[in-house]
């Protein structure tokens, strides 16, 4: 059952193709895992040059606003000069933040990384990556390796740190766990985000062209024939933590190019410590976060440093301009009023994103996000990341059209 949201009642996210608050290089296709929902073929020969790196680069800078640059791929710790991409970054003035699987994190890389000037990690690890030593381990069973990763990261002191996984149809029932997981350990984990797995679809009823001409679709990566019964939407992620946390409640959302009222980033905010949730902020607090650093630096807001997110207390002064943070606030200091010891502890901020990527409708229609943060560089051209083996290998993105009779 999905959890019933009204997208007017959230705070819908500013961003936008030209003024957005991330930007997503990718240096490298080679990765040391082959994942279930990887959108992306494994080329061990697709290495960037660190003038290619420049050159994207430069695109973004040309075309893109951004406050933060995610370095994907592929794995990017398999790249050879991944620490000279970082320093390119960083050098730009930007956030560079590595989303990886964390297979080849060392504690000299880590060391070596954070003196280029990365921001933070954020590892992608769930039950279906056939990840050595963990094949066998479910996702509750594989939060032992997040914890080592967020332990790793904290003891470098200063580095954000986040965690992906894809669910499907059979690891959603361990979602609340998660955010279970990543609630008690909220001082080291800042983010978690939850992506609805996602598949092209080959067969059921479609041809596809590009540019007018047939192509065949089943070379790509991400296409399957096989199904799944009900395709999770990110309604149904939220009605799952729902079920172990009532009161959870999205703030801020982007909408689908086909639909406004599809949800296919939603954030929720929390606030609390390792050993309570206090509440989730409403839409307003989201709301002045983005506007007042758009404000003060000219760019959204994508990735705060852990040190600013232990500031949770300062956020309560906007009771006044948001219910949600009232009622924080009411919890909060009566708790405190109980157990004065709390006042000596942070109140921290934590995010749960939910990402539901690109649907397929019956008419053909793609309903991809809308103001994507995942935007990467093609050919001197912006290019969603999810679909980039389509352009590259045809020319450009694959039309869907439903055969007559």
């Amino acid at each position: 059952m999905s959890a019933t949201i009204d997208h007017r009642e959230l705070y819908r996210l500013p961003w936008s193709l030209p003024d957005n608050a991330i930007a997503w290089l990718e240096p490298t296709k080679k990765c040391n895992l082959a994942c279930l929902g990887c959108y992306r073929e494994n080329d061990p020969r697709g290495h960037k040059t660190l003038d290619e790196v420049r050159a994207d680069l430069e695109v973004f800078k040309r075309l893109r606003t951004v406050d933060s640059v995610s370095i994907a791929g592929g794995d990017p710790l398999v790249h050879p000069e991944i620490v000279q991409i970082v320093e390119l970054v960083a050098r730009e003035g930007l956030k560079p933040v590595v989303n990886t699987n964390g297979l080849a994190l060392t504690e000299d890389l880590l060391g070596e990384l954070k003196r280029a000037g990365v921001v933070g990690f954020t590892f992608h690890v769930d039950s279906k990556q056939g990840r050595p030593g963990w094949k066998t381990a479910n996702e509750i069973e594989l939060c032992e390796l997040r914890q080592r990763f967020a332990e790793m990261v904290a003891a470098a002191g200063g580095l954000g740190c986040s965690f992906n996984a894809t669910v499907y149809e059979d690891t959603l029932p361990y979602v609340p766990e998660l955010v279970a997981w990543a609630q008690r350990n909220i001082a080291i984990v800042n983010t978690i985000v939850f992506i609805a797995f996602r598949s092209g679809i080959l067969g059921g009823g479609f041809d596809y062209f590009v540019r007018g001409k047939p192509v065949d679709f089943s070379s790509m990566p991400y296409a399957t024939a096989d199904q799944t019964p009900h395709e999770l939407q990110s309604t149904d992620i939220v009605a799952e933590i729902r079920k172990r946390f009532p009161d959870f409640a999205p703030a801020a959302y982007l909408n689908g190019t086909e639909r406004p009222d599809t949800f296919k980033w939603l954030l929720t905010g929390v606030l609390g410590t390792s050993e309570r949730t206090y509440g989730y902020v409403g839409p307003r607090t989201m709301e002045l976060s983005q506007v007042y650093h758009h404000l003060t630096t000219g760019r959204y807001l994508a990735y705060t440093r852990p040190e600013m997110l232990a500031h949770g207390r300062s956020m309560l002064l906007l009771a006044p301009l948001d219910r949600r943070l009232r009622a924080i606030a009411r919890r909060y200091f009566a708790d405190a009023a109980r157990r004065p010891a709390r006042l000596r502890e942070p109140l921290r901020f934590q995010s749960v994103m939910i990402i539901q990527p690109a649907d397929v409708y019956a008419d053909g229609h793609q309903n991809m996000c809308d103001g994507c943060p995942d935007i990467t560089v093609l050919d001197g051209r912006l290019v969603w990341s999810c679909r980039l083996e389509e352009p590259e290998r045809y020319g450009d993105f694959v039309q869907m059209v439903p055969r007559q009779g």
